[in-house]
């Protein structure tokens, strides 16, 4: 993240390793990591508010299944979990040895199309905005949020929330046509389309998909999902082995983060090479100005490009959901999603 400090001389001496051994600056130290098991932390003492800090010593314990981590919760193996599942809201409110933390997100929900990486972008979905504009007709971002999110969720077609600085009202997110659709996919010569949704695997991005497969099948699509591990996932949209995929971006607080690095040529995570140089150009001007009347404008500018091209899909922001014992005091949830340590104690 822009604005964490990491030791120079351990980025040259291990370059894209460095996550084998980061040497950062913080309230605690790395002792070690476990793929897809464990990082293990512990206090550091030179910290510069160290009088904050109560925890001697931190795990990070990555489990995809939202379920399992509660149960985890529950059964006191974890003090504090994320992205609460939002059908399990409820049941942790009733729970009186439990405690919810929730808070707004900058972060979203977005489906990426696979436009200029190989092979698979020559197919309808990937060489035909019309088929892309079906798509969207056929899906209904409200119904994705009530039935696969409890309602919990913000739905949005936009790389910025909604009432946000930067939202561009005159473009709202439009209402399911499944009649346009259909035309849409006739005059791009096509009855139906078939294409590989990629999502992550857990139950949450799983039922999005499925909400958004059963819509899309009564417009035209055969859409088949692929669950994997998020990294797994990530390295395939990578090398371009993929026709669409639901991923998630936890958000910066400037649009420029939230916009560029998806569709200016050389974003990276550009996965999909969607490239319009004169949305380069307008990206760059936005940038580069700090008027917010004109960076408005050139944003909606920006929008009129991107949102009739289609490469991405946004499909809602996110609230953050954690879940902690009732004994866990001071825990904060962050716009950014990010976990701040500071001032938080475990209670007996």
């Amino acid at each position: 993240r822009a604005g964490m400090m990491m030791s120079p001389a351990a980025i040259a001496a291990l370059g894209e390793r460095i996550h084998t051994n980061p040497v950062c600056a913080g309230p605690f130290k790395f002792v070690r990591r476990v793929t897809q098991e464990v990082v293990e932390l512990e206090r550091f003492p030179g910290y510069w508010d160290a009088g904050r800090i109560h925890l001697d010593r931190v795990e990070y314990r990555p489990i995809p299944d939202g379920t399992v981590r509660l149960l985890n919760l529950r059964a006191g193996q974890l003090d504090l979990i994320e992205r609460v599942t939002p059908s399990d809201v409820a049941s942790v409110e009733r729970d009186r040895s439990l405690r919810l933390i929730a808070g707004t997100a900058m972060a979203y929900q977005t489906m990426t199309f696979n436009v200029g990486a190989g092979e698979r972008a020559t197919r309808p979905l990937g060489a035909d905005p019309r088929v892309r504009a079906a798509l969207e007709a056929a899906i209904d971002r409200n119904v994705i949020n009530q039935v696969a999110l409890e309602g919990r969720f913000v739905p949005s077609n936009q790389f910025e929330a909604p009432d946000s600085t930067f939202w561009v009202a005159e473009r709202p997110v439009p209402p399911r046509d499944v009649a346009r659709a259909r035309a849409l996919l006739r005059e791009a010569g096509h009855e139906r389309v078939a294409f590989e949704l990629a999502v992550p695997n857990s139950p949450v991005e799983r039922q999005v998909a499925e909400v958004i497969q059963a819509m899309a099948a009564e417009a035209g699509f055969d859409v088949s999902i692929l669950a994997s591990e998020s990294a797994s996932m990530v390295a395939a949209n990578r090398r371009g082995d993929y026709d669409a995929a639901i991923v998630i971006w936890s958000g910066r607080p400037d649009p420029d983060g939230n916009i560029a690095i998806w569709l200016q040529c050389d974003g990276f995570v550009n996965w999909g090479k969607y490239c319009n140089p004169k949305l380069d150009e307008l990206l760059a001007k936005a940038r580069s100005v700090t008027g917010v009347e004109e960076r408005q404008a050139l944003y909606r500018q920006a929008a009129a490009i991107w949102m009739e091209d289609r490469p991405h899909l946004v499909l809602y922001h996110h609230r953050w959901l954690w879940a902690s014992r009732a004994t866990v005091e001071g825990f904060e949830a962050h716009p950014d999603g990010m976990m701040r340590l500071q001032g938080v104690r475990l209670g007996r």
